[in-house]
């Protein structure tokens, strides 16, 4: 029988690092500051900028009349902030800003942790080091849900963009291998002809498929080649985003911005929630740490800059195409910038933002696919979970049983699923997993002040606390089944390492006489 001494057991800093260098656990150094910083902002505008901000703009209406017969219903639904999903409208700016404040505060944060643990894993070894073991298998469960569905959630945004792309060339495929099988408002033509009505229908998203599969393979092959070619693609992506707002800026309507909050905070709160996982991007940064050449240095600029740089595109996007368009018309697009541009008749620009979206939401992927698999390797390697996950490569040098299943795990659930779901259950780990991180930079400082930080969070106290209190602010605007989803998967993570992980766990293997 575990006792709570070794549920709690921690894991030194000194014993991790030692661990890391097991060379038949190793994992190739070959990452800079620049790699890690492309990895971040691919991670984070590909997931967001042109997926999910429709929904966080206009909501996402639940189909209660359909089901019960009851239009009032579906209206007190809607209005409501623990069932319903109200946009905020033109104010989802003032949402971006509110998330890159939390994510400010959250960054340092990580930053602190990752160069003084320059371990793969991210929040799982962080709390592994200072909350102990349990809480190191609920936050390392936390993040495979989180990157799990975040991915799943791109890549139906991505399916979108390559619908809007055999448009653009007249090709109309069948609706029913483009679509997920479950369709919460049914599914559209551009003309606004029904093709598939709500609800459940016989059907499989293939491109959501294809492309992460095809994405494992290429990480399989290496670290280097896949940061190398996610380089390319974020200066591309990044040169399309500012094609769009350099173009579109002069034909903004301002009437569009009003009303400009029109569901006032819970809408405001309630967008910020929904986009909150698009700022991930910089967690899959520490997620790389065992891979980086300098981690000291170069982990707290990766992570830092990636905030900077992904914050001023997001509010210059919002900003131009709730001026666009009225804020209405974009209620659960999965292509909002793309789409817009075709009701608008801008070919050209159409074509180079649905280039640019296609590179972005790829390079996206990569680096979600990335930082899951690193977070299997990680806890397979503390024993949490079957050897065979920590796993290398003989010839590439990284995990490629874990990167395989990752591929599996998110590539099916990503044909079955619409995003509106998969971007609510992600955030909600998203949050967690940055309060905890908060939570261990006042542990390690209060428990080991003399130990050697190359970067440090400044204010002292200040930025975990504020983390950790607007995390769970953020949280609150969650609709209360992705709360219940939430529990749900926590519950069967605990009987997981109930009956697996606590038997097998090296740290307590090692602590027997």
């Amino acid at each position: 029988m575990a006792t709570a001494s070794d549920l709690f057991r921690c894991k030194g800093i000194d014993q991790l690092l030692s661990d890391s260098e097991n060379a038949k656990v190793q994992l190739k150094k070959s990452l800079g500051w620049v790699s890690l910083t492309a990895l971040g902002i691919g991670a984070v505008i590909g997931s967001g900028i042109f997926t999910v901000i429709g929904t966080a703009i206009a909501g996402q209406r639940l189909q209660a009349s359909s089901i019960l017969n009851a239009p009032l219903l579906e209206y007190l639904i809607y209005h409501s902030a623990s069932f319903g999903r109200p946009g905020a409208g033109p104010a989802i700016a003032l949402s971006f800003v509110l998330v890159a404040i939390v994510c400010g505060f959250a960054s340092v944060c990580y930053a602190e942790l990752a160069a003084m643990i320059p371990i793969a894993g991210s929040a799982y070894t962080y709390t592994y080091a200072t909350m102990g073991e349990l809480v190191a298998w609920i936050i390392g469960w936390d993040l495979i849900l989180e990157y799990a569905v975040s991915n799943m959630a791109v890549c139906v945004g991505f399916s979108a963009h390559i619908v809007d792309l055999l448009d653009f060339f007249g090709i109309h495929p069948n609706p029913r291998w483009i679509s997920p099988a479950y369709l919460p408002t049914g599914m559209s033509d551009f003309q606004g002809n029904m093709l598939l009505s709500p609800g459940w229908h016989f059907g499989f998203n293939f491109p959501a498929f294809l492309i992460v599969m095809l994405l494992t393979v290429i990480l399989i092959r290496g670290i280097r080649e896949s940061a190398g070619a996610n380089n390319i693609m974020v200066l591309l992506k990044i040169s399309a985003i500012l094609v769009f707002i350099a173009f579109t800026a002069r034909l903004v309507h301002p009437a569009n911005w009003h009303p400009f909050a029109p569901n006032g905070w819970p809408g405001i709160l309630t967008g910020g929630s929904i986009v909150f996982f698009t700022y991930i991007g910089f967690d899959s940064v520490s997620t790389a740490a065992e891979e980086c050449k300098r981690p000291q240095r170069d982990l707290p600029i990766g992570i830092i800059a990636t905030l900077i740089v992904c914050t001023l595109l997001y509010i210059g996007v919002v900003v131009v195409l709730t001026g666009l368009v009225p804020w209405q018309t974009l209620l659960d697009d999965a292509a909002p910038v793309v789409n817009t541009m075709k009701k608008l008749h801008f070919t050209g620009v159409r074509l180079v933002v649905l280039i640019g979206a296609l590179l972005g939401m790829i390079s996206s992927l990569l680096v979600f696919q990335l930082g899951q698999a690193r977070v299997w390797f990680a806890m397979s390697r503390d024993g949490l979970l079957p050897q065979i996950f920590s796993r290398v490569h003989p010839r590439f040098q990284t995990p490629d049983f874990s990167t395989l299943m990752a591929g599996i795990v998110v590539g099916i659930p990503a044909g079955l699923l619409d995003i509106g779901t998969l971007a609510d259950l992600s955030n909600i780990g998203t949050l967690f997993a940055f309060a905890l991180v908060a939570g261990g930079v006042l542990i390690l400082r209060y428990r080991e002040p003399e130990r050697r930080r190359a970067f440090r969070a400044p204010g002292g106290p200040i930025a975990p606390i504020i983390t950790i209190l607007t995390c769970l602010l953020l949280m609150a605007g969650l609709p209360i089944t992705n709360w219940i989803r939430f529990f749900v998967w926590m519950i069967i993570g605990l009987v997981i390492y109930y009956n697996y992980g606590r038997k097998r766990s090296t740290l307590r293997a090692a602590a027997r006489p």
